[in-house]
């Protein structure tokens, strides 16, 4: 199970920080359950499926981004890549355009 816990926090390292400016405004409590509950998810999966199943899981959320990135975004007016224009992006998630 350590295999999915490294590939699992090393992601989550790598998009920490070159994406954690995108969730600015997201509480920090906030990021700390994500990050519980994700990992407990993937204990739970690798203890009652196996390896495969753990590892699809960890895949899951990869895809999830990149949809997410790729068409919805630009579906709503949003470059996925910039999350430009601001105004637009912070609509999206709720937060108002002033900080």
């Amino acid at each position: 199970m350590w295999i999915e816990f490294a590939i699992f926090y090393g992601l989550y390292a790598v998009g920490s920080l070159l994406f954690g400016h995108f969730g600015e405004r997201t509480p920090p409590a906030r990021k700390l359950a994500k990050l519980a509950v994700f990992s407990a998810l993937n204990a739970l999966v690798y203890r009652v499926f196996g390896r495969p199943w753990s590892l699809l899981w960890l895949a899951l959320p990869v895809a999830a981004v990149a949809y997410i990135h790729a068409i919805w975004l630009p579906k709503h007016g949003v470059n996925g890549l910039t999350g430009e224009p601001r105004e637009r992006y912070y609509a999206l998630r709720g937060w108002s355009a002033r900080s």
